[in-house]
């Protein structure tokens, strides 16, 4: 048995997974927050003990908590995560030291992909990337059937820069996070007709229904979509593209307008055989069981 955690700036969804990565027990939670990582240490140990009573076993062999920011697996230090408020916390040694358990500690959307490429939709593909669309744009790469993490700087495609005059989070100008996210399809709309968005899903619904407005910025959307992807492409020549995220949750609207963009602008570049991600919000967990399980086997 492992103990997976999946920890967002709002909720950890934990689970404790057999072997085949069938849960045994499951909760939710709110995330406790400290800028030193120690509350959110103390609550994983909580945690871990409470899915183990559920389950009515013995602790698990080893603990896999996964997290967004910049997370280095080796050294297995968080050196930046905004949502957490983190700054170089070097939390798998800090949890080992509480759990006294081995601990695999990672990036969200990497573990996630890897989850996608082993048991759900990119199964089967040796160069592959996996990019779920959601308040953040990341990619996990599959290259020559390894994943590459580059000490977690690979995969930040929501920063290339994809030719729009606004600002991102970041900083920086033309972020395609700041124009295809979900998050930034709902803002956009918003800024545009003053009605509030409840989500990219609500918005789509409202394209889907002639709103001029909400056309405007899917389309947006989608082309910013387009050029990141192409982009990737160029770089890295992935044959399968995994998308998710609450953006492709509509994938019968926005998926067909991606590849038409891509089968029009792209030169030399291989056409990517796109695909939707099997998973949903799953897949952060799945793959910190998997983590878990891989620091086992050593």
């Amino acid at each position: 048995m492992v103990a997976a955690l999946d920890v967002g700036g709002t909720t950890i969804k934990a689970a404790l997974l057999d072997e085949q990565l069938q849960p045994k027990a499951t909760l939710r939670a709110e995330t406790a927050r400290s800028a030193d990582g120690t509350a959110l240490a103390a609550q994983v140990a909580e945690i871990v003990t409470a899915l183990a009573e559920q389950a009515g076993t013995g602790r698990p062999s080893a603990v896999g908590v996964v997290v967004p920011g910049i997370v280095d697996e080796e050294t297995r230090v968080c050196h930046f995560s905004a949502n957490l408020d983190w700054r170089e916390v070097p939390f798998g040694e800090l949890l080992e030291g509480r759990l006294g358990l081995p601990v695999a500690f990672g990036h969200d959307v990497t573990a996630g992909g890897i989850a996608e490429f082993r048991v759900g939709a990119g199964r089967g593909a040796t160069n592959a990337a996996f990019i779920p669309v959601g308040t953040g744009i990341a990619a996990a790469l599959l290259l020559d059937g390894r994943i590459h993490r580059a000490h977690g700087q690979a995969g930040e495609v929501g920063h290339i820069d994809v030719g729009h005059p606004g600002k991102c989070g970041c900083g920086a100008t033309g972020c395609l996070e700041a124009i295809s996210s979900a998050a930034a399809i709902a803002r956009r709309y918003t800024e545009r007709t003053g009605r509030a968005a409840d989500g990219a899903r609500e918005v789509v619904d409202l394209a889907r229904h002639g709103d001029e407005v909400a056309v405007a910025v899917v389309q947006d959307a989608l082309d910013g979509l387009g050029h990141g992807i192409r982009t990737l492409l160029t770089l890295l020549g992935p044959e399968v593209i995994v998308l998710g995220g609450g953006l492709f949750t509509a994938a019968d609207y926005v998926l067909e307008p991606v590849r038409e963009w891509l089968a029009a602008h792209l030169t030399f570049q291989r056409m990517p055989e796109l695909r939707i991600a099997k998973l949903g919000d799953e897949a952060g967990r799945l793959g910190a069981g998997l983590l878990a399980l891989d620091l086992l086997k050593g």
